[in-house]
């Protein structure tokens, strides 16, 4: 990996604001000649734009000890259905009458039979994943215990896929003899497993990950039952909690075959409730100074402070907030080692994040911050060096793949809409820009100022409250993932409606 120095020198280039490109010609040419400068004159340094580099995966190299547990692990997924982002164009909300009636409705009877019947084999995987926590890459235990599970099912099941330790794939397909020769379609369905340093489960994985076993064992049943030809694809996703564990899978062509994949998560928020909204496009970067250090009282002059390069950054980010959206988000904290008051640090290290409602309002967000610590890199004589981790996309979700799921809810007293979505972010917003997708947000009982990402939430994910809520958002899942499947028109529809969605 390599290193982009940036030192002291003139700010040309530095910028690359628009202003710049149109000014006039008398504008250009209305610089002080030589002689009405100033007689002492700065050398002027060539400086090169300093490099975004992509860390290498798994996460920034944040070492121990540099951030309290919770801080490396909590970066995307922290959901809340909080009122978002007031110049998003909203979805439309549907009423009940607008909803209609739902696909076969003796398929759904085939699902919620299937599911009463795992209910209590779920609640048990659920339970011992929640007293079993793994934090991001290290879910081995989960790994091998939902793989057991989906095979002893009759699932085909790929442990380590792709070559990632705690990744898992599990297959199933139904041919049916009166169409043998028709394309089969694929429906993904997608479970996570790791949990956060210190508070375990606080984003209740635990509960997803029986959601996406639930949801995909009872489409095998209902495609058994009533002979419809489909394939049945459960991805275990690790690392969901900053390592971009999905990403990974995207890059080694995981989701290529599927029509459609399906998601849900739990949250805090109004009794019997489901947000199916957008999320955050999110970045974390971490940025190194390196200056030079000296005695702070007998030699300052011989220095390039470090630590002035990063109070600088910081200050200029947050003058740069006056000027973004207030949709958008930067928080960052700056880090060193051995800092003493009589010594001129000659190192400090930032961790930022970067957040807006979509990648393309987060890259440009990005480089205007990055400019920041370029500046300050500038004005300290400091050498720099930029990381980004994964990047995570904001959610799409799929407006006739959303209808479907919402019909099937209703029924069992679930106020599912189309609404401003969370302030949060996560790695399935990657795989909604890869194909039509669904990952709704449906609420659990939790205690007061318990929302996920506390202790407090932990505890109500495994609560048989927030499981019963659960095994509910797996019926609707899996009707809506066995249409995909069943009914070709549908599904031409939701590619149709997810590919203008991707114009936009």
């Amino acid at each position: 990996m390599s290193v982009v120095d940036v030192q002291a020198g003139c700010f040309r280039n530095l910028l690359s604001f628009s202003f710049r490109k149109k000014r006039s010609e008398r504008e250009k040419n209305d610089v002080p000649t030589k002689s009405a400068r100033r007689p002492t004159e700065l050398p002027v340094v060539q400086v090169p734009e300093a490099k975004l580099e992509e860390s290498e995966r798994p996460g920034l190299s944040v070492k121990e000890g540099e951030l309290p547990p919770y801080a490396n692990a909590g970066f995307f997924c922290a959901h809340s259905n909080a009122q978002a982002y007031a110049d998003l164009v909203k979805p439309p909300a549907y009423s009940s009458c607008e909803l209609g009636e739902y696909f076969r409705p003796e398929v759904l009877e085939t699902i919620e039979d299937t599911l009463e019947k795992l209910n209590p084999a779920l609640r048990e995987l659920s339970l011992d994943i929640l007293h079993h926590p793994e934090i991001q890459w290290e879910e081995k235990r989960t790994h091998d215990t939902l793989t057991a599970f989906m095979s002893s099912h009759g699932f085909a099941v790929t442990q380590h896929y792709l070559d990632l330790p705690t990744a898992w794939r599990a297959e199933f397909t139904h041919t049916s003899s009166s169409n043998a020769d028709a394309k089969l379609r694929v429906i993904g369905v997608n479970s996570e497993m790791d949990a956060l340093p210190g508070i375990g489960h606080a984003c209740g994985h635990n509960l997803i990950a029986i959601a996406g076993v639930g949801v995909a064992l009872a489409i095998k049943a209902a495609l058994e039952k009533h002979n419809v030809p489909g394939k049945v694809v459960l991805l275990g996703t690790p690392a969901e909690e900053g390592g971009g564990g999905k990403i990974n899978l995207l890059d080694g062509g995981a989701y290529e075959e599927m029509d459609a994949c399906l998601m849900c998560h739990p949250s805090p928020g109004p009794p019997n409730y489901v947000s199916i909204g957008p999320s955050l496009a999110c970045q974390p970067l971490e940025i190194e100074f390196f200056g030079h250090g000296a005695h702070a009282a007998w030699a300052p002059w011989e220095a390039q402070n470090a630590l002035d390069a990063a109070f600088l950054a910081y200050s200029s980010v947050s003058v740069l907030r006056q000027q973004i959206k207030p949709t958008h988000r930067v928080h960052g904290i700056v880090s060193g080692k051995d800092w003493a008051p009589n010594v001129i640090p000659d190192y400090a290290k930032m961790h930022w994040i970067v957040r807006a409602p979509t990648w393309a309002e987060l890259v440009a967000l990005r480089e205007r911050v990055k400019a920041c610590f370029e500046a300050a890199a500038h004005a300290t004589g400091c050498k720099l060096t930029l990381k980004a981790g994964p990047g995570y996309y904001d959610l799409r979700q799929n407006t006739p793949l959303g209808e479907e799921f919402a019909k099937v809810v209703k029924d069992f007293g679930v106020n599912a809409q189309f609404d401003e979505g969370m302030a949060a972010s996560t790695d399935f917003g990657n795989v909604t820009y890869a194909l039509p997708s669904l990952h709704p947000c449906h609420t659990i009982p939790t205690k007061p100022n318990g929302a996920n990402h506390t202790p407090q939430f932990t505890e109500a994910a495994g609560t048989p409250e927030a499981h019963a809520k659960t095994i509910t958002v797996m019926k609707g899942l899996a009707a809506t993932g066995f249409r995909i499947l069943a009914d070709g028109e549908f599904t031409a529809q939701v590619k149709k409606a997810w590919e203008e969605q991707m114009i936009e």
